[in-house]
């Protein structure tokens, strides 16, 4: 069953649409197979380059600040986990809507390092000030983020593709 994907970037005035492949549903997460298309084309992150071809486990929570993007290339290999820090997403039966906050989290294959992406776009957008309680959820997650990825916590215990 396809699902509909929309990443809602409010600092932009942007909003992507695509569809996924549901792969798993709990009442608070959605898992999604989705392929990064030639239309998006080749997009260089800093740490990760998303290419063509490229398949991406999508988690997404009702219940948290960030969803999780498991990327591999087009061959399987593990390319490691993209992280962006967001509102809790609207799930229905048929879609996921995701506020994007313009922080993001980038972890390496091993999950022994981290990259912060983003900082100074967050920063100019200015979510401490307008929405302080935002902004305190996005710090808190992005704790959690770092301890799930060092202690190996779902997904980032099977290269983030659902088991």
């Amino acid at each position: 069953m396809d699902i509909t994907v929309r990443l809602l970037k409010p600092a932009k005035d942007r909003v992507i649409t695509y569809q996924g492949e549901l792969v798993e549903r709990t009442t608070t997460m959605l898992v999604l197979r989705a392929v990064w298309s030639e239309r998006m084309g080749r997009v260089d992150a800093g740490p990760v380059v998303f290419e063509p071809g490229d398949v991406l486990y999508e988690y997404f929570y009702s219940d948290r600040w960030y969803n999780i993007f498991a990327l591999h290339t087009a061959d399987g290999r593990l390319k490691g986990w993209y992280c962006n820090l967001t509102r809790p997403a609207v799930i229905s039966d048929a879609s996921v809507e995701s506020e994007d906050l313009e922080l993001d989290l980038f972890i390496t294959p091993d999950r022994q390092r981290t990259h912060l992406l983003d900082a100074e776009e967050y920063k100019a957008w200015g979510l401490p000030k307008r929405d302080p309680a935002a902004h305190n959820a996005v710090q808190a997650a992005l704790t959690e983020l770092h301890a799930q990825a060092l202690q190996g916590v779902s997904p980032f215990d099977t290269g983030g593709a659902p088991r």
